[in-house]
């Protein structure tokens, strides 16, 4: 006689393959933000930091003064 819980059980493989293929899903959404925050922040910062040094590389013009009537 063989052992019934060493047997194949259809509905449990189906259960479980449903389930790895959602963990999947959000696994690769969550992946693809984290990716997509990276690359801003990298950015951004590149950004602040030539605006940083571009602005303390150029002399300030003095603003030209309206004249009063």
């Amino acid at each position: 006689m063989k052992n019934p819980w060493t047997r194949k059980n259809p509905l449990m493989s189906m259960w479980l393959s449903g389930a790895n293929a959602v963990a999947g899903s959000i696994r690769s959404r969550a992946t693809a933000e984290a990716k997509r925050q990276a690359a801003t922040m990298a950015t951004r910062s590149a950004k602040q930091i030539a605006d940083f040094w571009s602005s303390i590389l150029t002399p300030q013009v003095p603003r030209k003064r309206k004249k009063s009537r």
